[in-house]
This record gives structure tokens, sequence and C-alpha cells, in this order.
């Protein structure tokens, strides 16, 4: 090799790194890439989501694009896949000028698939924007910390990509108000001083002010938390409701000498998941409970001032019987959470008397305390 001259390694390239707008992105720069395949290879769609896998198969022929990577742009996509635990793998590709050897990224073990082909379209359609929207904040963690940390939490770093773009198509009715838009700010500067399960976001910006002053620089922190759903069980023939009981450690760091609070159903929109898929998911973990109808109470910020985090909060139409109250949560995420049944008269007492204390119950209570009538008419009832 001549001095000076830059060795190249050369990656075969038969997932969602085909889709350009993520590998310029995570490249950090436009690549060249050539046609090619991975014989005895068939790419399926996973077992359990849509992303794509290799497959061993013997009469199979994974198609996908080779790509010569010098030593900074393969210690980028290395760092990219490695928070999903993909390393390289050495195969033998084909081109249309022959054999090639090369190196593909792949988890450390064997995945069996679906058996179903997995479609690089379909993929983009479904799932492409918000990829590249979470790629992004996955590149800015990578300059401070390990792919493996990033990695415990890139189901929520995708989830609040997801929350983000949801938030972008959405436009308030803007009955009231100035019709100022988010136009009207400049973002000086941003700055991370946290990352983790949430984020801390640091914003430094000028914005427009309704007496026509000039914009002066200001300091904002905001708690970067992913969208979430919430959703009160409500049995119209029994008139009662369920509230779920557990620790809440934003009352425990206040000081709040009772840190076990009365909810509704609640939990994070998944990425790719809308929110009544959520709240019906949810009930089912929480509280072992199907959800019939579900009616919309309110899309709304529960702190804009300093969290940027969007609830959608329904009612539920739900079979409560005594034995509906019990234990409920999510192992995995060391959920410990106690079902109340509690008839309707007396949950509007629980309000009165300020033992409902968060925001979601007290809204949806409400909301139920108007449209009351009308669901029990609905079930039969007067």
């Amino acid at each position: 090799m001549a001095i000076g001259q830059v060795t190249e390694t050369k990656v075969f390239l038969f997932g969602t790194l085909r889709y350009d707008p993520l590998l310029r992105l995570v490249a950090g720069r436009s690549l060249s890439c050539v046609s090619a395949s991975l014989p005895g290879a068939r790419c399926d769609r996973a077992a359990f989501g849509d992303w794509p896998v290799l497959v061993g198969h013997a009469q199979g022929q994974a198609e996908g694009l080779l790509l010569a990577c010098d030593p900074e742009t393969l210690a980028r996509l290395d760092a990219y896949e490695a928070v999903f635990g993909y390393h390289r793998h050495d195969v033998a590709a084909v081109t249309e000028n022959g054999t090639v050897a090369a190196q593909v990224w792949r988890p450390d073990h064997d995945d069996p698939g679906s058996g179903v082909p997995w479609s690089l379209a379909h993929w983009v359609e479904t799932w492409g924007p918000v990829t590249v929207q979470a790629a992004g904040d996955i590149l800015r963690q990578l300059a401070h910390r390990t792919p493996s940390d990033i990695g415990r939490v890139v189901h929520v770093i995708r989830s609040r990509a997801d929350a983000e773009l949801r938030s972008r198509a959405w436009r308030r009715p803007g009955l009231v108000g100035r019709g100022f838009a988010a136009d009207d700010v400049e973002i000086v500067e941003r700055r991370h001083p946290y990352d983790g399960f949430f984020s801390v976001e640091e914003v430094t910006a000028r914005f427009r002010r309704f007496d026509g002053a000039d914009r002066s620089e200001v300091l904002r922190a905001v708690f970067r938390v992913t969208d979430a759903a919430t959703v009160l069980p409500y049995d119209p023939v029994r008139d009662r409701i369920l509230l779920v009981e557990q620790v809440r450690f934003g009352p425990l760091a206040q000081g709040d000498p009772s840190p076990w609070l009365l909810e509704p159903v609640a939990g994070f929109i998944d990425a790719g998941e809308s929110p009544e898929t959520s709240a019906r998911r949810e009930a089912a973990e929480e509280a072992g409970l199907a959800i019939e109808e579900l009616h919309f109470v309110s899309r709304y910020y529960p702190s804009p001032g300093g969290v940027s985090q969007v609830l959608f909060s329904y009612v539920g139409i739900a079979d409560l019987p005594d034995e509906a109250a019990g234990l409920g949560g999510h192992a995995e995420e060391h959920e410990d959470i106690l079902g109340h049944v509690i008839g309707f008269d007396r949950a509007m007492e629980l309000m009165e008397a300020g033992d409902l204390v968060n925001a979601p119950a007290i809204i949806s209570l409400q909301w139920l305390a108007m449209h009351r009538h009308r669901l029990r008419a609905a079930a039969g009832l007067s």
C-alpha cells in the first residue's frame, strides 16, 4: 500500500441503511454504492418487529448494496449499528464484477425471522421518517455516551422522535390568539446537559414579542419526555370507574408525604403506535381490562412551561365487577399497581376533597361528569 493511501472496507447493506436519507445522516456525507447480493441468505422481516434480519437459505439470495467505507465513515456506521447490538461479520458478496470479500452488520446471535420477506419500500413508508428523526438524536448522544448506554433507551429515543413528528403534523385551531408560529422563534443554541431515559435540553432563543420590542435572548430548560396516553375505565351499567394506585417519583422528589397517587391507566406511546392503541394496551397491562369504546377527552400539554410531553386522554367503556380491582402492572418495568373500583359519586367526592392530584384523573372525571348521562343512555340506562 502506498504511503498515505486510505484503506477502505467493503460492507454489504441489506437493510435500513439502504434508505439513502438515513445512510447520508449516519455516514455524515453522501456515499456511492453499487448493487450486490448475498448468496445463501434471505432477508426476512423480524419475528417481533418491522426490521430486517438475514436468514440462512440454501437457494436464497439477499439483495443489497456494496459500500466502500473509509475509516472515519466506518467508525460512524459501526457506532450507530452497535446501538442496536449489531457488529460486522465477514461475508462474500457478489457484484456484476464477481465475488467480493466484504462484511455485514448483524447481531452476534442468529435471528430466525418471521418467514415473511422484508420490504424496504414498506419500511420506508412506515418507519423511514421516525428512524431518521431518532438517528439524529442517537448520533448526537454518541458524542458523549457509549452505544450500549444508548441502546438501553433507544426505544424511548424512537418514541420521542415519533412524538415530535406527531406534534409537527398537528395544528391548534387558533380561534383566539395573535397567530404567532414556530417561525417567530429563533433558536440561538441548544445544549443537552443530561441524556438518559429522559432528556434535558437547554435552549437559548429569541422570540417575537407582543409589544413589538426587540427580541432579547432568553435561556430556558425543557424536560424531554415522550408522549403518553391515559384511559379512565368506566362501566356505565354499574356507574363506576377504575383508578390505579402506584408510587410516583415526581411527588417523592417534591417531598410529598403521599407519593402513592390515584390515577387513570396511563403509559408512554411507543414509536409507531397510535394513542388509542396505547390506551388499550396499557389497560390490559396495568389492570387486565379489555376496553370497548374509547371516548376522546383531550390532547394537552400537562406542563408546557418546561415539559415537552403531550397527553392523550380517553374514557374507555369497560366491564368493572368488584373483582376488577386487584394487582397489575408490567413486571419487566418493575410496575407495582393496585386497582380500585369506585362508584361515580364517590369518585366525585374524592375529587372535591383533593384526593385526586393527578391532572388526567381530574380532567377525565370532569369530562365523564359532562357526558355520563349520554354514555349511560347508550348502554340502555336512563
